[in-house]
């Protein structure tokens, strides 16, 4: 008797794939708690106080289902983009959405643009859906929006990703030049804006996109500035009919009720938010001094972390295995040329001092100088 397929073929075509080792699985795999926790791009400042107080309150409804049209979230977000609650949508966080955006638009076997060392969770969405990824290597260590166009007009991409500010580089592209990419898509090719760290980048990276255009639709999210990271919410914006396409096939019930009230909350405090922004402002600068005084240099941020260059591959991966032995926890890109870097998280002042002096001994120690040169070709 013919063996049985269990699985859709693009499952059984698939790797084993994991996008993230979490923290939580270092910890498990080492048998020791973590004692500085800066490799995630959570937010070391915790959430708005008012946040935390009304989710507390919620748990005296949690036995009831959460409103699955996220209304009075909607309403609120909508409000503050000055567009209507038919351009927003609600998701349980921005890797939720991508996945939703995908499913939307993407069929197996057709071409998507990203950038080499991108995030991962969209490539890995992209693949579980059958697509196939076309990646564009960054250009002095940002995206690379020419090259970027020129592969999804080459190719004739569905769709395009681009994160501004960018993880894992932190670096941005003024909202002007975001809006001219806009403005000369191939015809078909939809840009999926990813602005997780909009909240930390200056002004004019923000680019002036009208919510009815259908060729963009902007992804944001509450993990970041607003510290709601566990709480799983993040929105996106785009033209109505996008909206109501995610309508047919999004999890309705797929954000919970504490993180839809504790989002509305922290939406609320400005003051809060706007606290959060300034500290990690003060801690960025912090990291670029140090590199500076440990004769590295650290890539130009407008995110919540910063990237440190050791030079090379090996040094850089030999740098977050020694810091993991001192249970310090950072991450490192995973792609050249950024793969010469270690990513550090800007944590509170306590936790960049445990983490500058870890990284001092390392340097002190000159074990990463001992690391052998990259093979040449």
């Amino acid at each position: 008797m013919p063996e049985r397929r269990r699985f859709t073929r693009v499952l059984d075509a698939l790797p084993a794939t994991v996008p993230f080792v979490a923290p939580d699985a270092i910890e498990r795999r080492t048998g020791r708690p973590l004692r500085v926790r800066l490799g995630a791009n959570e937010s070391m400042f915790g959430s708005s106080p008012r946040a935390r107080r009304a989710m507390a309150d919620a748990l005296d409804r949690v036995s009831c289902y959460a409103d699955p049209e996220s209304f009075e979230l909607r309403t609120a977000l909508a409000a503050r983009l000055s567009t209507t609650r038919e351009h927003v949508v609600v998701g349980s966080g921005i890797d939720d959405l991508l996945g939703l955006t995908v499913r939307a638009f993407v069929e197996p076997g057709e071409p998507v643009v990203t950038s080499l060392g991108g995030y991962p969770t969209f490539a890995y969405e992209v693949l579980g859906r059958g697509g196939v990824l076309h990646r564009v290597p960054y250009r002095d260590d940002r995206n690379d929006l020419d090259g970027l166009l020129d592969e999804a007009r080459r190719c004739g991409a569905r769709m395009l990703y681009l994160a501004n500010p960018d993880n894992p580089s932190g670096s941005w592209h003024r909202g002007a030049d975001v809006e001219r990419l806009v403005s000369r898509l191939p015809e078909g090719c939809v840009l999926l804006l990813d602005e997780a760290y909009v909240d930390f980048a200056p002004p004019d990276s923000t680019p002036s996109i009208d919510p009815d255009d259908a060729r963009v639709i902007r992804m944001r999210t509450f993990s970041k500035a607003h510290g709601l990271a566990g709480a799983r919410v993040g929105y996106a914006v785009t033209a109505a009919e996008t909206i109501a396409a995610f309508e047919k096939i999004r999890a309705h019930f797929g954000v919970n009720l504490v993180g839809q009230v504790g989002a509305l909350a922290s939406l609320q405090d400005e003051a809060f938010v706007a606290a959060v922004v300034r500290a990690v402002a003060e801690g960025r600068e912090a990291y670029a001094r140090l590199a500076v005084e440990l004769g590295l240099a650290a890539l130009p941020s407008a995110t919540n972390f910063v990237a440190i260059d050791l030079g090379t591959q090996p040094r850089a991966r030999r740098a977050l295995e020694l810091l993991l032995e001192r249970d310090v926890f950072v991450r490192m890109p995973t792609a050249p040329p950024l793969d010469r870097c270690i990513r550090v998280s800007v944590g509170r002042p306590e936790q960049r001092a445990e983490f500058t002096a870890a990284l001092r001994a390392i340097l002190a120690e000159g074990a990463l100088d001992r690391v052998a040169p990259p093979a040449t070709t």
